[in-house]
């Protein structure tokens, strides 16, 4: 049922490692403040922190009190403050009025603050301009790889899509090149590099020119990961859109994973109380079913229920002796597996609860028509019933992005029309975020020039040369096209399937959206890893609107041992789907790689429409 990996799939890197750095780093920050002291710890960087150093390590350092950065002022007493926040303007305001709130009373403290993962100059000019710069002592926390499980490191920047693909704010682009650069000293230089899209571009070489700056260091060491993909998530904007169907995609969906584990309420635990879960490869029950089709799930689990029963059932012919072996070498892992079963019954309950009342079928059969381009009239109806219904302004602003996307653009009378229907239905403040979308290229209108498509079409077969190319570049340069079709034509991304599609043995990476759609993002990468290079995809490179890249070192890649060459490492800029992740495990699985995924952050449909919308939920 679980992806069982090839008995010659190679081993994954020790990622630990990277916590026991960022806990030591944590430390000795701290310890510069000798003392008591209290700490201060924005909202959002709580639960990576609990992740790398509990409280009990914090009290071991002479953390005293812990508070969260909030707008209420603080009532703490101690001598010494310290703060753990990221590096934004409304941090530095909170913590000028602490101290000029001191300096007004004549009291005197020390203050330290902490920028995690990097300071940025403009905090700086924050504290100047309050008049408090002198006052405070600043420092870096370079906090920026939580291993999330085994093969998931996340840099839990979800700010990072919204500032680049948005505001086009390159500032996070040195963590990233950062990041990289941490992994390749620890784990050995990557012998293949292989990206798409500007801010994989700028990443790259960002962080190739750090590599270069000292490398002395890493010169000796043998590769342990073998390829690298740098992938901005502008050029699959649709993959991301989609309702996610894979188990572990639906609990994100439905309960928002958050850092790597989940609140489950009242209606999953069966109890009153709330239960916050971590949601890994050491969850036996999970691991085995994260990454399968929802339609699976529940037999699994009636299986597996019912082997564990003939297990306790076992203990009812058993003498004395046997009986004190059993209680103390099976019952707890028993008892551990029994909780963590019935906790995922739970939650495969209160999914189906809410799918059922959503019609989620109905939901799932419109996007499978956006995907194919079939029914588009049905399925604008269908939208503008959403809206109508006020179902929920999130997923009502997601359908209408995937309609756009998938149809290149929508006709001027569509796009108005359903504007004006949204903004009736929502209110008149949900303005901005369409003037955002618009911005991001996720919800257009085609222009009156867009017949143009096939003019400039014919122009590219009649002119072979570089002149091609130019022409199509000042074409996609008036506006971000998607070409969903003809890419998704070009890459066989809807599998033409005979019969039923087997989702109980997958064929093929379709099956992470019912057999309907090849996630575009994958699919590049299985094509790419075919190649070992991008020849046979100037097409696809061209329709995608971005710049490529490759770069083979030679002397590093002759170091690789064979198993090294079958790890791959898959960075997203701008985050990543559990869908995807789904997708290239099975990949994986299916031609004996094993893939590790570096994300700015873990993301979903809803999350990226929160990051453009300007109306805060």
């Amino acid at each position: 049922m679980a992806f069982p990996h090839r008995p010659d799939a190679p081993e994954l890197p020790d990622f630990s490692m990277l916590k026991r750095l960022a806990r030591d780093q944590l430390i000795y920050l701290l310890e510069q403040l000798p003392g008591k002291k209290d700490l201060f710890i924005e909202a959002d960087l709580m639960s990576p922190l609990d992740r790398i150093a509990n409280v009990s390590i914090l009290k071991q350092h002479e953390v005293d009190k812990l508070y969260k950065v909030e707008n209420k002022p603080a009532l703490s007493s101690s001598e010494q403050l310290c703060f753990l926040v990221r590096p934004r303007i409304k941090n530095m305001r909170y913590i000028a009025n602490l101290v000029n709130a001191d300096k007004l009373a004549g009291r005197t403290r020390k203050y330290k603050v902490i920028f995690s993962p990097q300071k940025f100059y403009a905090c700086e000019m924050v504290l100047e301009e309050e008049g408090i710069y002198g006052d405070v002592s600043c420092d870096e926390w370079a906090f920026s790889l939580l291993p999330l499980d085994v093969d998931l490191l996340s840099m839990e920047l979800p700010e990072f899509f919204r500032d680049y693909f948005l505001e086009g704010d390159q500032r996070w682009i040195n963590t990233v090149a950062q990041a990289l650069h941490l992994l390749s000293t620890l784990y050995g230089s990557f012998p293949n590099c292989y990206g798409i899209g500007r801010c994989a571009k700028m990443s790259y070489e960002l962080w190739r020119k750090l590599e270069e700056e000292e490398d002395g260091e890493t010169k000796g060491r043998r590769p342990e990961i073998g390829h690298i993909f740098l992938l901005d998530r502008d050029m699959d904007f649709v993959t991301a859109l989609c309702s996610q169907v894979v188990y572990e995609g639906l609990v994100d969906d439905t309960f928002r994973i958050k850092c790597g584990s989940v609140d489950f309420g009242p209606e999953v635990t069966s109890s009153d109380k709330s239960l916050k879960v971590l949601l890994n490869a050491e969850d036996k029950v999970f691991n085995e079913i994260r990454n399968e089709h929802f339609s699976n799930v529940f037999g699994f689990l009636s299986q597996k229920a019912r082997n564990l029963q003939a297990q306790y059932d076992r203990r009812r012919g058993m003498d004395i002796k046997q009986m004190k072996n059993f209680v103390s070498q099976e019952l707890k892992g028993l008892k551990q597996e029994h909780r963590l079963l019935s906790l995922h019954i739970g939650a495969c309950e209160s999914i189906m609860k809410k799918k059922t009342k959503q019609d989620f079928q109905e939901l799932i059969k419109t996007e499978h028509a956006l995907l194919e381009g079939f029914n588009i009239r049905e399925s604008t109806s269908y939208i503008e019933e959403h809206i109508d219904r006020q179902v929920s302004p999130i997923e009502s602003l997601r359908l209408m992005c995937l309609l756009s996307i998938t149809e290149n653009g929508l006709i001027p009378k569509d796009y108005r029309s359903l504007k004006t229907q949204y903004l009736q239905s929502y209110g008149p403040e949900h303005l901005l975020t369409f003037s955002n979308l618009r911005r991001a290229g996720l919800l257009t209108e085609q222009a009156p020039g867009d017949t143009l498509t096939a003019v400039e079409s014919k122009v590219s077969k009649l002119v072979t040369d570089k002149a091609a190319g130019k022409i199509t570049d000042a074409f996609s340069s008036l506006a971000k096209r998607s070409n969903f079709r003809a890419i998704s034509k070009k890459l066989n991304l809807i599998p033409r399937v005979d019969g039923e599609y087997d989702l109980k043995v997958p064929r093929d990476m379709a099956y992470v959206f019912s057999g309907a759609y090849v996630p575009l993002s994958c699919r590049i990468i299985e094509q790419v890893l075919e190649r070992r290079s991008w020849q046979g995809l100037d097409e696809v490179v061209r329709l995608l609107n971005c710049s490529e890249f490759a770069f083979t070192d030679m002397t590093k890649d002759d170091r690789a041992s064979s198993e090294s060459l079958r790890l791959i490492l898959v960075v997203f800029l701008g985050g990543c789907t559990f869908s995807e992740i789904s997708a290239l495990r099975f990949l994986g699985r299916e031609k004996g790689y094993r893939f590790i995924f570096l994300t700015t952050a873990v993301t979903n449909s809803a999350r990226l429409m929160e990051a453009m919308s300007e109306v805060k939920a």
